[in-house]
């Protein structure tokens, strides 16, 4: 009893001490070096950031795309079979820490005994249970299962970022493609008036009014108005073309109900403070996971410079009858094994400088797209106060255009000017309703561009449950008390683990997709 009690203590102890060794450096966060606050403002935060900032323009259509987007974009189902790829890896590396459990047999004949011929046929049958256990006892497989961890994280992350990207573009294409519909209603009602005008100058060119220089002039404004009738079609076409793409369905045509101008501008600039982004940004969470992970890949180099230790085990039964098999006694075998690298000029050594400089590259990537979250914060904060300057100037420019434009055509139907002067302002009439159109669609545009460098907000009613659900099991009250408004995104994965009804809906897919290939093979060999 005594005996007993020593081996299963010894065995204890020798788990605590393979259990705890692991080799390789853990992993510390990287330090926290950004501003106070950005360049370009002096605000401090604003909460806006947190809502779905696409709402801010209510325009049902704007969100009807952008919900199909989410649930139909190609490259977004890519990025979410990723997380399952990656969730799966996680339990393939944690499969080496066990022990495998496996079967053999064999069966043979021969009628050579110690390599010498004979007159009789021997024969042979034997069939085992097999046991095998490589001992982590440097954590190679926790180092291991630690990156895929790491990566899995990192997967949810590059997710999020696909979605962010994307609630962006679809938002900037639609109000692109709402600037090129005025353009070229700007370029159609200005067609029909130059059509008008020239009609009269050809009418006052046969009563002998006017020489035929006025007449060509007026050719020439409408053949430049009429040359951007097909051009701003063009630009509509691709720009529906690249909505339904990003909608991940065939290329159709995109109704809109308003006008670019119809969009109040947002009262406010959502700002933040800078370290902020280090929780928001997911292209940033991401970068952190993947230095997280290559840094647990120093410790799997590592450990392959030491010997791994291995415990084996058989147990089964063997006959030179198959009939007689099962009627012999059981055999058994155990063993323990060593096997590990002594001189392979310095190969070993090498894989873990290679992983330290890869490590060290991945460090400066987390590093380089801090700096770059950074620089399109400030950028689009410029592009924001520019645009804002411009259109101010711009719709000063167009007021003053459209007057000038008609005080010219008076002027020259009563004789008093030439018509070189009505082309003039027409032409700049034209060149500044369609400055004024451009210039708002760009400044709607550096909105969005402020909430993508910001990191954005929640973007899936799912997610927002599964997080309340989370913050009132943390709370312990109940979920239908938890304010779904001021639940905020700060990198926050809720679907890191998965609850058991999700495993059991995972199980019966598997089973579903498993039956459709059998049948489908099935299907196949009768049709041949």
């Amino acid at each position: 009893m005594k005996k007993t009690i020593r081996n299963i203590g010894f065995v204890l102890l020798l788990s605590g001490i393979v259990y705890s060794c692991k080799v390789g450096p853990n992993y510390q966060e990287p330090e926290d070096e950004t501003p106070q606050t950005y360049r370009y403002t002096n605000n401090a935060t604003d909460s806006i950031i947190n809502l779905k900032w696409w709402e801010l323009f209510h325009d049902p259509t704007l969100d009807t795309l952008i919900g199909i987007a989410l649930r139909e974009n190609k490259n977004l189902l890519i990025a979410a079979s990723r997380i399952e790829q990656a969730r799966a890896n996680v339990k393939f590396n944690k499969a080496d820490m066990g022990p495998k459990i496996g079967v053999q047999a064999n069966a043979g004949v021969t009628n050579q005994l110690f390599n010498i011929p004979g007159s009789n046929n021997l024969e042979s049958y034997n069939a085992a249970g097999t046991f095998s256990w490589e001992l982590d006892f440097w954590g190679k497989f926790r180092r291991s299962t630690e990156a895929a961890q790491a990566d899995m994280l990192a997967s949810f992350y590059g997710k999020r970022a696909i979605e962010i990207a994307l609630i962006s573009e679809v938002a900037t294409n639609y109000f692109e493609l709402l600037d090129y519909k005025t353009r070229l209603y700007i370029s159609e009602s200005t067609l029909a008036l130059r059509d008008s005008t020239l009609q009269i100058i050809q009418a006052r060119f046969d009563e002998g009014y006017t020489h035929i220089i006025d007449v060509n002039q007026a050719e020439i404004q409408k053949g430049i108005t009429q040359a951007s009738v097909p051009r701003f079609k063009r630009f509509i076409a691709f720009t529906e073309q690249n909505l339904s793409l990003l909608l991940g369905r065939n290329m159709d045509s995109i109704i809109t109900t308003k006008k670019l101008t119809d969009y109040a501008l947002p009262d406010s600039i959502p700002t933040g403070i800078p370290s902020e982004i280090l929780l928001r940004r997911p292209d940033i969470l991401q970068t952190q996971q993947f230095y997280r992970a290559q840094n647990a890949r120093i410790g799997v180099a590592q450990a392959m410079r030491f010997p791994s230790i291995s415990l084996t085990g058989l147990l089964g039964v063997g006959s030179a009858d198959l009939s007689n098999l099962l009627s012999n006694g059981l055999g058994w075998s155990a063993g323990a094994s060593l096997l590990g690298p002594v001189f392979e000029w310095g190969k070993n050594a090498r894989r873990v400088d290679i992983e330290r400089e890869l490590t060290k590259q991945y460090l400066y990537d987390y590093e380089n797209t801090v700096l770059t979250a950074l620089l399109e914060v400030d950028n689009s904060l410029i592009e924001l106060s520019t645009y804002q300057e411009e259109l101010v100037a711009n719709e000063m420019k167009m007021r003053a255009a459209k007057n000038a434009s008609s005080l010219s055509r008076q002027r020259y139907y009563q004789g008093v000017t030439s018509y070189l002067e009505v082309i003039e302002n027409q032409r700049q009439e034209f060149d500044a309703r369609l400055a004024y159109s451009e210039n708002y669609q760009d400044l709607l545009s550096s909105y969005i561009g402020l909430y993508k460098s910001l990191g954005g907000g929640w973007v899936s009613e799912a997610e927002l449950e599964k997080y309340a659900s989370q913050v009132a099991e943390e709370q312990n009250v109940d979920v239908n008390t938890i304010d779904r408004d001021s639940l905020y995104y700060n990198g926050q994965v809720v679907d890191y683990y998965l609850t058991p009804e999700q495993e059991q809906q995972r199980k019966e897919e598997r089973k579903r997709l498993q039956e459709e290939e059998r049948e489908a093979r099935r299907q196949a060999r009768r049709s041949k």
